[in-house]
């Protein structure tokens, strides 16, 4: 019998929104760890959608660090 798959209460766009509010800005690395620890499935390919749909609402911001590595912001 496969595993059941149970939905989150939360959508992942309010813990990354809720994340950057209590810990503020954050390097995209740490970002995604935290996210991949809630939901297991949740690749970094859907960690670049969900901060690219953030940041076109405006809610976000991100700028390159160094090669690689970024910093994300909420955008007040």
């Amino acid at each position: 019998m496969p595993a059941i798959k149970i939905w989150k209460a939360q959508p992942t766009h309010f813990l990354l929104m809720e994340t950057l509010n209590k810990k503020g800005d954050m390097v995209d690395s740490d970002l995604f760890d935290v996210m991949k620890s809630e939901f297991e499935d949740f690749g970094f390919k859907d960690f670049n959608d969900l901060l690219m749909r953030l940041e076109v609402s405006g809610k976000i911001r991100t700028t390159s660090l160094s090669r690689g590595k970024r910093r994300v912001e909420v955008v007040h």
